[in-house]
Formats: C-alpha cells, structure tokens, sequence
C-alpha cells in the first residue's frame, strides 16, 4: 500500500525504554511525530481511540487488557503490531514515607485490603494490581474486588503525592522508575512483582491498515534503533541519565536486565494467549466476554 506523506503520530512512555525509539528517530531518520505520554498505557490507548495517535509502544497488559474487556468500545480503536522488549518488567510496590497511614506499611503482607493508587483505569498499574492480589490469593469469587478503594492519580508525581497524603495506600511502578524517588526518600519499596509475559508491544490505530508503508518503515528504523542501542550502551547510559531522572547506577543495572526484540514486527500469539489467560484469573478479563486473543493481534509472528 501506498505510503501517506503524513508522518505517523508514534505515543510512547519517556522512560529509559524509549531510548531505541529516541535513536531510531535521531540516528536512522524515523519519520514520525514522537508524543510523550508520561501517564502511560492507560492514556495512550484513549488517544489511539480518539485519533490523536496512530501507534504507540506501551505495556502489553495494559494493551490486551484494553482489547479483551467486555465494555470495549466500537472496534476497540487499534490492534497489536508488534513486539518491542521481550523480558518482563519489574514492578516496585510503594508506599508513602512521610507521616501518612501509607508510611506503616511495611510489607506485601500490609496491603490486603488496602487502597491501591493508579494512573488511569485499564493502565499497567491498574492491571497489575489485580495480579498481584491474585498472586497473594486475595481475589477470590467472595471478594471479585481486592481492594479497599482504586484512586486515579493521573502520572508518578501524583501517585507519589497521594500515597504520601493519605489519598492511596500504595501503587506500582517501574522499579528502575521509581528508583530516584526511592534514593530521595519519597517513598519506600516494600515488595516487588515481575509481569508473566513480555513487557512491551507496539499497536496501532485501526484507521492506520496493517500494510502501510509507513508501519513497515517505522518497525526498521526501530529495528535499527535497537541495535545501536545494544552496541553503545555508554551512550545509552549517558542518554538516559541526562535527559530522565536516573542514575548511572540505576541505568547500568537496568541495561542488565532488559532485552529488546530484534525485529519488532509481529506478535507471538503465545505471548497473547498466555497474558490473557493470567489476566482471566486474576479477573480482569472473564472469558466469552471481549475480544479474542487472535482478533487483537494485525501482524502475527
């Protein structure tokens, strides 16, 4: 199909992921407009649905969560593209530090019953909240809602603020993320949780078909991104650190950890199948309602 002259309007989360995407713009000439959305996937997925964005790169649970709901609206706004970090993410879970009831808590154990912070509902830290009760056993059919109270809390400055005034109890985050916050003193980490799939995906707008030569360009530029990414990870380091709040401590540990698809195009219906079926028991999705697995997926590995 014909290319548009158009540039792709690409959402993506400014954290130390996007350095790939930040190189496949700078270095490799990727021809789109990049739109931070420091909310997350939550507030990504809206834009995809309002046609504000044509793609995103996001958190594949937020994402198939979006799809798989049984309230999704019209033709759910856009479908899974491709695959961008194939190892899981660490989630921190976080409380308060300051004089707030949140400040008690000291354990994994503390948060049953508690009011958990979010950014937006339908995001990463909305879903995982879920798992992680399903993972403790507190989501049971006697108690479908495992928390005391969900407060939106909009972006990391708000969840940070709530859980130190009272608003949450505690919220989940990247743990590299939070890592700065936690070295200040702002919040304390109390447990951690690692998603049971790959992290991240690349969807797009279903206004934008699946043979568009501006996806097909934009997955080789990432493609290309990714691989300077992996051989200047001093670059890298330095990159991130200037621009996001990081050490270099923090990087280089995180640059141990991750590793990202080397051709980004295309989806493992596995990887689908099995987020889906975990997002099942931990009630966020409940199965014959919302899309199915192989309709989400435009581009299938």
């Amino acid at each position: 199909m014909a290319a548009s002259s158009t540039p792709l309007r690409v959402a993506f989360v400014p954290e130390h992921f996007s350095t790939p995407l930040a190189w496949a713009s700078k270095k490799f000439g990727l021809d789109a407009i990049l739109h931070p959305f420091p909310s997350g996937t939550g507030a990504m997925i809206t834009a995809l649905r309002s046609g504000e964005v044509d793609v995103a790169i996001g958190l594949t649970e937020g994402f198939i969560a979006g799809l798989g709901k049984e309230d999704i609206p019209g033709d759910g706004g856009y479908r899974l593209m491709g695959t961008y970090v194939t190892t899981p993410l660490c989630w921190a879970i976080l409380a308060g530090s300051g004089g707030s009831s949140s400040s008690q808590i000291s354990s994994v154990a503390d948060l049953k019953r508690a009011s958990i912070g979010v950014s937006r509902m339908g995001s990463g830290s909305h879903v995982m909240g879920y798992v992680l009760a399903h993972q403790q056993g507190w989501l049971t059919p006697e108690t479908p809602e495992p928390w005391a109270d969900t407060k939106i809390l909009n972006n990391f400055s708000g969840l940070v603020e709530g859980v130190n005034n009272g608003t949450a109890d505690f919220f989940m985050w990247e743990t590299f993320t939070s890592g700065s916050a936690i070295s200040r003193g702002e919040i304390k980490k109390v447990g951690e949780i690692y998603t049971p799939w790959s992290s991240w995906l690349v969807v797009s707008s279903t206004k934008i078909p699946a043979g568009d030569e501006r996806v097909a360009e934009m997955f080789l530029k990432i493609d290309q991104g990714v691989k300077y990414f992996e051989d200047h990870q001093d670059e890298a380091v330095e990159h991130i650190c200037n621009v996001m709040d990081y050490s270099p401590e923090n990087a280089k540990k995180w640059l141990e950890t991750v590793k990202f698809q080397h051709v980004v195009k295309g989806v493992d219906m596995e990887l689908v199948n099995g987020c889906v079926s975990i997002l099942r028991k931990a009630g966020v999705l409940v199965e014959g309602k919302g899309m199915a697995a192989d309709e989400m997926v435009a581009i299938k590995r």
